[in-house]
């Protein structure tokens, strides 16, 4: 941590102590003594195929939300309340929509622009049932660098998606023309001191720059407005092109997430944890795969932090249990592949067993013994 860096985490401490009065932390962050699991979602850009294939991957691997990429609902034959309904159907929330680029602190006549912009991006919000628009820090070669004027330009968007019941989370870029740190974001976002503006925070952005993730710590719980994890090998190149290609799922690059959900965690957030990594092999891969790739990666990571993270986060980790086992009623089947010789010796095993020979399929060597399915492979497994 550079002498830059721990100067701007101490600033960061004594505004939210000087504001709240007390010390920030696990304790205020989870003052209210209500224990929630993480809600795990994914973003549709992780994913390859149509939309409908991406929100059948993600319903099988149970994630329990998405984030809606904005270029996969334009690529979509389906309205936006199509897609509400189809997210619906599959028990799937829409977490946010994203990404609302190079939105702040622009001259006049482009802030009249993008207030416009973004007013039509709230008509699309409310038909897919969202309430969180993320809005990236700005690259715009037209933006200029003003705190004040970013703050003042930010809260008027706020307020305008409050009014729509709505919310804005700003999220620093690492590539960010002015502002690309985390802790740049939250000064912005404190002093513009909005119910409807908050963080979005994203692991890529925030370790990549090899910023200090404990800073995190002295960030409302309640100010964090969403959260999403990527892990990535450590690699000399472009930030960019770094970012949008070789994002990994957790536990497969170098970031420490451990540490990072951690200190989110600690915050008292409770919104949730999602996926984004940008990789040319998962958007390549079958998305059914990938996203059930992407649901273990989380699970681990899930463990890790219970296992390594403070008392505080474990916890509320441990508070979700698993649901509990089906109670099975009918009929279940057992599935057994054998070859000619073993065949007749299984047979009689199930006949010893009371199971009685009650059907033959009529072009496949298949038996059906009782509630038993009896496959004849000639030694190979089916």
């Amino acid at each position: 941590m550079s002498i830059g860096q721990r100067t701007e985490a101490a600033a960061i401490d004594a505004a939210s102590e000087a504001k709240t009065g007390a010390k920030p932390g696990a304790a205020a962050g989870l003052a209210d003594g209500l224990l929630r699991a993480p809600h795990l979602s994914i973003a549709t850009v992780c994913l390859s195929g149509t939309l409908e294939d991406k929100l059948a991957a993600a319903a099988a691997a149970r994630f329990q939300g998405i984030e809606m990429f904005e270029h996969d609902l334009i690529a979509s034959p389906w309205s936006p309340r199509q897609v509400r309904q189809e997210c619906d159907r599959r028990g799937l929330s829409i977490d946010a929509y994203q990404p609302f680029r190079d939105f702040e602190a622009v001259p006049p006549d482009l802030f009249a622009a993008n207030l416009r912009r973004a007013e039509l991006k709230f008509d699309v919000l409310e038909k897919l049932g969202v309430d969180t628009m993320l809005v990236s820090s700005s690259v715009s070669p037209d933006a200029v660098d003003d705190d004040d004027l970013a703050t003042e330009q930010l809260n008027e968007l706020a307020t305008r998606a409050q009014r729509r019941g709505l919310r804005i989370a700003y999220e620093a870029l690492a590539w960010g023309k002015f502002v690309n740190t985390y802790a740049h974001a939250w000064r912005i976002v404190r002093h513009a001191d909005h119910p409807a503006l908050g963080l979005c925070l994203d692991s890529f952005h925030v370790l990549s720059r090899d910023s200090d993730a404990a800073g995190i710590r002295v960030v409302p719980g309640s100010k964090l407005f969403h959260v999403q994890l990527a892990d990535a090998p450590r690699l000399n190149m472009d930030v960019v092109e770094w970012s949008r290609h070789h994002r990994m799922f957790p536990g497969l690059g170098s970031f420490d997430l451990v540490g990072f959900v951690s200190h989110v965690l600690t915050t008292g957030y409770d919104g949730p944890l999602s996926l984004e990594a940008f990789n040319d092999v998962y958007r390549q891969a079958d998305p059914r795969h990938a996203a059930i790739d992407g649901m273990r990666s989380l699970l681990a990571l899930q463990e890790a932090v219970c296992a390594r993270g403070p008392s505080v986060v474990r916890e509320r980790l441990q508070a979700s249990s698993p649901p509990p086992a089906p109670r099975l009623g009918g009929h279940v089947f057992t599935e057994l592949a054998v070859d000619d010789i073993s065949g007749a010796d299984v047979a009689r095993a199930l006949a010893s067993l009371g199971f009685v020979h009650s059907g033959q399929h009529r072009s496949k060597p298949v038996q059906v013994h009782g509630t038993w399915r009896f496959v004849r492979t000639n030694g190979l497994r089916m």
